[in-house]
């Protein structure tokens, strides 16, 4: 239990802590954004949209040749927020989000999840998250904070696998390039 859990107004001043391990090198955190190799998640949604995937290689390899093991984070805006799916009584009536992404093939550190774009103080309560394209429901818990309103900005880390660095087999020096393949980040 951190002292933003127990005190939500507190994340006034201070960030919600991390994990680390489940977000890319040198993430940092504010009090309304995720800072990842320099860029601010708030203005990469604002300039390209949502959803969308940012990659950043992560310090371990895979395999040791051109595979490398990717840390990023994908932002999802909430499209809807519903008092819980009706007919279910497992759900026991918690909010119901509705958000624009689809994780594919990646690994979605779910209990990470986190609300940026703005500071809310309300206290954090279990949500069901349901994808818009397919309908699909998220099956780990996610814990967001109570207030949250079609509109708002959420970032969830990610392990993304399929992914490889352009090689010299491609024409390309995979250290000189530093392209990456992307299976479909984008929904």
């Amino acid at each position: 239990m951190t002292l933003t859990r127990l005190l939500p107004t507190l994340r006034r001043s201070i960030p919600d802590p991390i994990a680390p391990a489940r977000w890319p090198a040198g993430t940092r955190v504010t009090t309304t954004d995720v800072i990842v190799g320099g860029f601010s998640m708030v203005r990469l949604a604002e300039r390209s949209g949502t959803p969308l995937a940012h990659l950043d290689p992560a310090p371990a390899a895979a395999d040791g040749v051109d595979h490398a093991r990717h840390l990023g984070v994908v932002l999802a805006t909430v499209q809807s927020v519903t008092n819980g799916r009706s007919g279910d009584a497992a759900a026991g009536g918690q909010p119901e989000i509705t958000i624009d992404a689809r994780f594919g093939p990646h690994r979605p550190g779910w209990a990470e999840a986190r609300l940026i774009g703005r500071v809310s103080v309300a206290r954090v309560s279990p949500v069901t998250v349901r994808f818009a394209a397919g309908g699909c429901h998220v099956l780990a818990p996610v814990e967001l904070p109570g207030d949250l309103v079609a509109g708002d900005l959420i970032a969830v880390p990610i392990e993304a696998h399929a992914i490889r660095f352009a090689s010299a087999a491609d024409g390309h020096s995979a250290a000189a390039s530093g392209r990456l393949r992307e299976p479909a980040l984008r929904a």
